[in-house]
Formats: structure tokens, C-alpha cells, sequence
């Protein structure tokens, strides 16, 4: 990693960006083009099915409005665990069509996209701080309840050697933390530097001969036997279209507004903590707690926290990100009060209400697939395999996630936040009850 790597204008000034192994520079769309398949969208969705097609022999164009990895897909905790939005919601919905295999396919699904991601890694050679060690914490007794039933699951189905259940005083040889009653300490779970992966693997599609396009916002898509995305200046024809813009796009508004929405993350980075490092997180853990609003954190290889949480459901950024994670930090870590931040920044996650990952077709062959809420770096990999397998003609996986039914709010842009807001309310006084 070079730290020393001045952050590039057309990105959010984060610790991400200050540390990229190198910067994009791909074109802008001119002209016109014809592929089999184009990709709308620059993040983990797109770029993770412009592999998985690339690899199969197909012509893929991707198209960003700003530049790889610009928004979610560069700007998150950096935690790959095997936990799936609204795995409950799903496994009652998709009981219907799975029958008593629904929960094996729940299972074996969440950790699909950690396979994913480690083979692509090694593969293609990428280098983004990639990292074995989760802690998930709880915090009051019934989180303790949670993560026993959890843990169960894990050893019944093979994981043994790779979680622990620990008490109080097994997680505080893990952290210098007295806020966690216990916690799940999983091997399997990794954390990494996202940018530095979804730079890298755009850069693996276009070895395997994608065309990718940055700074090409697309204006319209026009539908039919050949399809097409048209930007100011550019035309791709393909025979395939994905739309994967997640809740960064105003696309096919007709036929998906009101389904997904946006709730603002914070983040911030503090200075190098030196010594300090080791002594509040010696195995270099990435953690999160059991609250339906968590707090997420581990350390960057140049020994700083990095930490994120409160998310805000108004789809507002907030005024002072650091301001508000401040007392966060100073809860978890006592040792660190009054430390420095040197990085501050917000990411845009996509919220399903439901929770469930959105699969389906806009026309006969324009797709689209997006609403990871909150759980995006796995389960991205996971949904760019499905959709690469759905257009290569296998629909199985496909099928299963289209057939769900999802919540569309009427008037999307006017009430949805405010049902978000009001929903996460709720849970969280729920959560206090408990």
C-alpha cells in the first residue's frame, strides 16, 4: 500500500482513497459500441459480474458515472462476514419455492461470496490488505442468546475449528474493551480494503478484454430484441443489459421506484495509533456488535481505527460525521480518548425494506440487481455470480430471488426515508426492550 498517494478529486476524500494502490483511468464512452452484454454501474455488482462474464468469454462493456468503486463498493467498513440481509424474510419467502432446502441454501449461500472473493484475489494477484478474523459482540444478554443459537449452527454444520464462543473475559483478551458481555470469534470472516479490491478487479475484467467506461453517466436505456445504454456522447448496443447502480442511479424510475433507498453511513479513520494499536486490538480483528444499528470497526495495516456506525435513515449526509462517532470510539476504546481523526466520510447504502437483495428483469433482456442493505461486500459477489450464471442461461438461482415478493412504497421519493426512519425507530426501541 502507498500511503503516500495524494487523494485523486473525483473521489470522497477518505482513507480509501489516500491509500490506492493506483489510480483509475479509464475513458469516457465516444461513439458508439456493440458488445454482448453491458453493465451499468461501477461498484462491486457490476464489476463483480464483468468478471464473472469476462471469464466466460464474453464482450462486456461496464459504464460509471464517476470512476470505479466511487461509491458503497470504495467508501464501506471493509468486513466480508457471512451474514445476509434479511436472511429471516428470505427464508420465509423462499420456503415456497425451496421447500425443506430452504435453509441449506440460506447457509451455504452466505459464505459463497467469501470463496469469491479469496480465489479472485489470488488469482488476479490483487492487493488489498486481505485478512482473516471477525469478532461479532454482544452487548446484553439476549445478543448473548443470539450468538449461542448462531454458534450452534456453525459447529452442526461443520465450522468447529473456526468459531469460538467466548465469554466476557475471552473477548477482553481479544480487545481492550469492557463493553461486550461475549462474542462469536470467527476465522472464516475476513476484512480488506475495498477500493483496492474493486479497482482491482475492474482491472481483471478488462485483462480478460472488458471495455470499461468512467466519467459516462447513462441517460436513457432503450429496450427491444438489442438493447441499448446511451450516454451524452456514446452508444452501447449489446444483447444484454444490467442495470447494478444500487441506490446511486435514477434509472427506470416507472418500474423501480419506491423498492430502494438510501441510508447514510459514517466513517472515520483516526491517526496512526502506534503501540496503542496492538494493545486495544492485538489479533487485528474486525468486529461489529449485535444492535440492529451497529457499530463496526478494525485496524488499517498503517495502525489506525478505523470505525463506522450510526447509520442515518433520513438518506441526509450528516454535518459532522467525526463529531458524532467521537463518543463511540471513547465508549469501545477508553485508551483512545481525545485521538485524532484524520479521515471523515459518508457511504450511501442501498435499503431494501424487506432486506432482501432485489433480482428481476426490466424487459426481456435488461436485468437488474441491487438493495444489499448494509452487507454489500460479500453479498455482491454472491448476487454478480447469479446474475453472470442467469445470463449465460441458468436461472435457477435467479428464480429464486425474483420470486420474492418486495415492498414498494407509493410516492418512493416522499415517504420512503420517512418509513425507513420511523421502521428503524421502532426496531431500535424493540432492541431496548429486549
Amino acid at each position: 500500500m502507498n500511503a503516500a498517494v495524494k487523494p485523486a478529486p473525483e473521489r470522497v476524500a477518505s482513507y480509501y482513497t489516500a491509500t490506492l494502490n493506483e489510480e483509475t483511468d479509464y475513458p469516457s464512452l465516444q461513439g458508439q459500441v456493440s458488445v454482448d452484454i453491458a453493465i451499468i454501474g461501477g461498484g462491486f455488482t457490476g464489476v463483480a459480474t464483468a468478471v464473472e462474464l469476462a471469464e466466460r468469454g464474453y464482450k462486456v462493456a461496464l459504464v460509471e458515472t464517476h470512476k470505479i468503486g466511487w461509491g458503497a463498493s470504495g467508501r464501506n467498513g471493509g468486513q466480508v462476514t457471512g451474514s445476509l440481509s434479511g436472511d429471516e424474510a428470505m427464508r420465509k419467502q423462499m420456503r415456497r419455492t425451496l421447500g425443506a432446502e430452504v435453509d441449506d441454501f440460506i447457509w451455504h449461500l452466505r459464505w459463497r461470496g467469501h470463496e469469491i472473493i479469496k480465489n479472485r484475489v489470488a488469482r488476479y494477484g490483487i492487493q488489498c490488505d486481505l485478512k482473516h478474523g471477525h469478532l461479532h459482540a454482544a452487548m446484553k444478554p439476549s445478543h448473548m442468546d443470539e450468538l449461542k443459537a448462531s454458534y450452534d449452527e456453525a459447529v452442526r454444520r461443520g465450522m468447529g475449528d473456526e468459531v469460538t464462543l467466548l465469554d466476557r473475559a475471552g473477548v477482553r483478551k481479544m480487545l481492550d474493551s469492557d463493553l461486550y458481555l461475549g462474542a462469536i470469534h470467527n476465522t472464516r470472516n475476513m476484512h480488506l480494503h475495498p477500493l483496492n479490491l474493486c479497482i482491482g478487479e475492474a482491472k481483471a475484467a478488462a485483462s480478460l478484454g472488458a471495455l470499461i467506461f468512467e466519467h459516462s453517466e447513462v441517460k436513457e436505456i432503450i429496450h427491444g430484441d438489442t438493447p441499448a445504454v446511451v450516454t451524452a456522447q456514446g452508444r452501447i448496443d449489446a444483447k444484454q443489459v444490467l442495470l447494478a447502480g444500487d441506490v446511486y442511479h435514477k434509472l427506470e424510475r416507472k418500474q423501480l421506484k419506491g423498492m430502494i433507498f438510501p441510508a447514510m453511513g459514517g466513517i472515520v479513520t483516526t491517526e496512526p495509533l502506534g503501540e496503542l494499536a496492538s494493545r486495544i486490538n492485538p489479533n487485528d480483528l474486525a468486529v461489529y456488535d449485535c444492535r440492529f444499528v451497529l457499530d463496526y470497526y478494525r485496524l488499517t495495516p498503517d495502525g489506525r481505527l478505523l470505525f463506522g456506525g450510526g447509520a442515518n435513515y433520513s438518506g441526509r449526509d450528516s454535518r459532522d460525521i467525526a463529531g458524532e462517532l467521537r463518543p463511540c470510539i471513547e465508549r469501545t476504546f477508553p485508551a483512545l480518548k481525545g485521538v485524532k481523526i484524520d479521515f471523515q466520510w459518508s457511504c450511501a447504502m442501498g435499503i431494501v425494506m424487506n432486506r432482501i437483495p432485489q433480482l428481476g428483469k426490466l424487459s426481456q433482456n435488461v436485468w437488474y440487481c441491487q438493495g444489499y442493505s448494509g452487507h454489500g461486500i460479500a453479498t455482491t459477489h454472491i448476487m454478480g455470480e447469479i446474475m453472470a450464471n442467469a445470463m449465460h442461461g441458468d436461472l435457477t438461482q435467479f428464480d429464486t430471488f425474483a420470486a420474492c415478493k418486495h415492498i414498494k412504497v407509493p410516492l418512493g421519493d416522499v415517504f420512503g426515508n420517512p418509513m425507513l426512519a420511523a421502521g428503524m425507530w421502532y426496531y431500535q426501541l424493540l432492541e431496548k426492550l429486549r
